[in-house]
């Protein structure tokens, strides 16, 4: 439960804080001075003149003080330039390096830096090239005029027509992105946010292309007003324009391998490559775009990937995945952390009419195989909720966490036979190794340096969800006025707020009842540890309210599942629930290894099994370890020695 995020605020500090206005700030000044330059000899001029270079006028060419003419060749100067020292090798491919200077190349308005490698360019025009910078085989690179290296567009998030729209910059989160998408009626806040994006974008502005220090750009056919960061590649694309390339030596940014990236601001450690384009986006840190994706009009948050798909219109989060040809349009998507199988269509988002309905998705929901999502939706209550294959999904409002929605597994009467079938809670219950595989995954994948990121599935908003849910399924004990063939009560929205376009058997309702109680509980258990280790005092820590909301929503939480328990008892719940779940956790595990070994010939002999597997040792070794605390606890010691991982 954090305060809400000020996403002015955000901008301002940007705008004091920016490493990208720093460094387009330094360019400027670098290539307006003129101190440690100076002018060509007679001498060096026609030795220059011997190595085919030619100039319109040779007394717009500065050179350093120690600067040799002999690592200058076949290169014409239309216009101004400052030339540094040319001594060093640079790295051409890895294990490979060339001298640097500069070689067949026509310059025009140019800073070249130190032990820079200029090679066979058609075009360097309006340009700051860093120390240590290549430049090679291109055919123009150049500015064209003043540009803001894509900071101040403005992004259809979420709805192709306009209605969210997001005015972008170099450093922008998806959480910043999420709340101008979002708080659409806050007009004053609007309005401050959308001038502050332009003041961003006008500090920005320029009219020099700038390469910083060790970046590469290599055979691209057009590189055009774009920033490319230190350490940053450019290698065999199609083009790169009006575009930033945020990048560090240890971080490096690139685009490779027939990708094109037009009017986008690429964070730190991007990399698109195989035919991937990316145009009008902002791709936080560490994502990747590559054979052949799409990403059109999106803010995509840290660690997420499309490869073969296509985003589009849509405000994505960290930790998303879309690996096959599927298809994201329009979607509010902040949360993240979850993944579009093959085939899966996220995009009906209009029926003949104007393309204006979006859809807003949960933390970790799963598109399965071939399913069909349509507009508008709100599954944003419904998080780590799994669309099951096949699946197509009305128009709906679905607030029921850690689901299954499935295809119906039975006609039954009086209900539309477009609905689909509904499991709450089956996540929890069925599939536990699904939450412990991705929280793992979150911890060992993330690459993001910047931004903060919750990699646990149970958490105080999450958890908030659990409590909602049950107490809807609950209050429904009674009320259905469906019956399915056996004489089992069925549950609709009607009866159960929340389930959407799909029906609910009574067994799945009690299912999902004890599956959100007992997740509820662990919760509230596992605060109450952690809240120990910290240090308070256990003296009142149950009775004593306090100010620190996640404790407090735990505290509450622990006096309605566990009345009248002890301190030492509740602890010895948790190690049981601990336990638990490491049972469950291998337990669904090994379901997939039995279901395997029917179905596949030596299925065994190529598939380790659930006891190996290192995210049920995981949760195996978290049992054992949460056991011993808690008995150093109930015996009255706090433990010493270090954690295990």
């Amino acid at each position: 439960m954090s305060p809400a995020l000020d996403p002015v605020e955000a901008v301002r500090q940007a705008l004091e804080q920016s490493e990208l206005l720093r460094a387009i700030a330094a360019a400027r000044e670098r290539h307006a001075q003129t101190t440690g330059y100076r002018a060509l000899t007679e001498a060096e001029i026609a030795q220059l003149q011997r190595q085919l270079n030619a100039a319109a006028d040779w007394s717009q060419v500065l050179v350093a003080v120690n600067f040799r003419p002999s690592k200058v060749v076949g290169c014409y100067f239309s216009g101004p330039a400052r030339l540094g020292v040319f001594e060093h090798e640079v790295e051409i491919e890895p294990g490979l390096k060339l001298g640097s200077g500069l070689y067949h190349a026509d310059l025009n308005d140019v800073t070249i830096g130190d032990h820079a490698l200029i090679l066979n360019v058609g075009l360097l025009a309006h340009a700051v090239i860093g120390p240590g910078a290549l430049v090679k085989g291109c055919g123009t690179v150049a500015a064209t005029g003043v540009t803001s290296f894509g900071n101040g567009q403005i992004l259809p998030l979420a709805i192709e027509t306009g209605g969210r729209e997001t005015g972008i910059y170099a450093e922008l989160t998806v959480d910043v992105a999420a709340e101008i998408a979002a708080r659409r009626g806050e007009r004053e806040m609007q309005a401050a946010y959308a001038q502050a994006v332009a003041d961003y974008a006008s500090k920005a502005r320029s009219e020099l292309l700038i390469v910083e220090a060790g970046a590469r750009i290599k055979d691209t056919p057009k590189v055009l007003d774009v920033y490319v960061g230190p350490g940053a590649a450019v290698d065999a694309a199609q083009g790169v324009e009006h575009s930033t390339l945020l990048s560090l030596p240890d971080e490096p940014t690139a685009v490779r391998n027939g990708a094109y990236v037009k009017d986008s601001l690429l964070q730190w450690g991007v990399e698109v490559d195989t035919m991937g384009i990316v145009q009008r986006s902002v791709l936080g840190e560490h994502t990747h775009v590559e054979r052949n994706g799409k990403v059109v009009d999106c803010v995509l948050g840290p660690n997420s990937g499309v490869a073969a798909g296509e985003f589009s219109a849509s405000l994505i989060g960290p930790f998303v995945g879309m690996h096959h040809q599927s298809l994201l349009i329009a979607t509010y998507w902040p949360g993240g952390r979850g993944n579009i199988a093959y085939g899966a269509n996220v995009g009906s988002n209009h029926t003949a009419k104007l393309p204006d309905q979006e859809l807003w998705v949960g933390e970790g929901v799963f598109f399965g195989l071939g399913v069909n999502i349509k507009f508008p939706g709100d599954y944003s209550s419904s998080p780590y909720t799994v669309i099951a294959s096949g699946v197509t999904a009305l128009p709906q409002r679905l607030a029921m966490p850690f689901a299954l929605v499935n295809t119906p597994s039975e006609t039954i009467p009086g209900v539309s036979p477009a609905f689909n079938e509904l499991i709450p809670g089956w996540v929890l219950g069925e599939n536990a190794y699904q939450l412990w595989r991705s929280e793992r995954k979150f911890r060992t994948r993330n690459k993001a340096r910047r931004c903060v990121l919750a990699f646990e599935v149970l958490r105080s908003e999450t958890v908030a969800m659990l409590v909602d849910a049950r107490a809807r399924l609950r209050a429904a004990e009674g009320r259905a006025r469906l019956a399915d063939a056996q004489g089992q009560a069925v549950f609709t929205d009607r009866e159960v707020e929340g389930l959407g376009k799909n029906f609910m058997l009574e067994p799945a309702r009690k299912a999902g009842i004890e599956s959100y109680g007992f997740f509820i509980g662990y919760y509230a258990l596992r605060e109450l540890k952690r809240r120990l280790d910290a240090g308070a005092p256990a003296r009142g820590l149950l009775e004593i309210p306090s100010a620190d909301p996640v404790w407090e929503q735990a505290r509450k939480l622990l006096a309605e599942e566990y009345p009248g328990l002890s301190l030492p008892d509740l602890l010895n719940r948790l190690a049981e629930a601990q336990q638990r779940i490491a049972r469950d956790t291998q337990a669904s595990k090994e379901k997939d290894d039995a279901r395997g070994a029917r179905i596949v010939p030596g299925y065994a002999d190529a598939h380790s099994p659930a006891a190996e597997d290192p995210v049920v040792k995981e949760q195996h070794a978290r049992a054992a370890q949460v056991k011993r605390e808690v008995e150093s606890w109930v015996n009255g010691k706090r433990l010493t020695q270090k954690r295990e991982p």
